[in-house]
């Protein structure tokens, strides 16, 4: 089964492809012939996987699923969430957020957080939704050099790692991408049988 990933994110798609193995193609944007950069104008993460989905679907008219995750800080009243990826600014750079979440969290002692992950999946035009969820909580100092976004100040909870300092395996053993993943893939399992 093809089905169109509607990101151009190269870590995010080699996330996923390790996840689903080879059960399914995953085609990312670029791979399937499509160069557009999708608005995120919304306020919640389901909102904007919703409005990516919808629009390559409208585009293609193909089986497509895309995803949107934030970091969600307790002591910051859920901050940068929906925001995650531009916190610091347009440019999208890590550094700049991680530098920005840490400062907003100088003094705070309640470090805790979570990665939140919203996957929207569009077959034959119908919407379904998937949620996953990693609990942890934010380091002082960043540490690692693996994966990208905040994972070098995030420790999942059950490990003294960031996801920085994590390969691939290890990191999808708590991976909130993964689980909304493995749901969807659940799904598409079912699907298939009964078909």
């Amino acid at each position: 089964m093809t089905i169109i990933f509607a990101t151009n994110n190269s870590n995010k798609v080699a996330e996923m492809r390790a996840v689903l193995g080879g059960n399914f193609h995953i085609l990312p944007l670029k791979e399937a012939g499509i160069d557009i950069d999708i608005p995120e104008p919304h306020d919640t993460l389901e909102a904007n996987a919703t409005e990516k989905s919808q629009t390559i679907y409208r585009l293609t008219g193909q089986d497509c699923f895309s995803e949107d995750t934030g970091l969600e800080t307790t002591a910051l009243n859920g901050e940068p969430g929906v925001k995650s990826a531009r916190y610091a600014g347009d440019d999208r750079s890590f550094e700049s957020n991680i530098a920005k979440l840490l400062h907003r969290l100088d003094g705070k002692t309640d470090r805790t957080a979570r990665f939140r992950t919203i996957i929207s999946l569009i077959l034959s035009g119908k919407e379904y939704i998937f949620e996953g969820i990693c609990e942890g909580r934010i380091t002082e100092v960043p540490s690692g050099n693996s994966g990208f976004g905040y994972d070098p100040v995030f420790i999942p909870e059950g490990s003294i790692h960031t996801f920085a300092e994590m390969d691939m395996a290890e990191k999808n053993r708590f991976s909130h991408r993964k689980k909304a993943l493995q749901k969807m893939v659940q799904f598409l399992q079912n699907r298939q049988s009964h078909a």
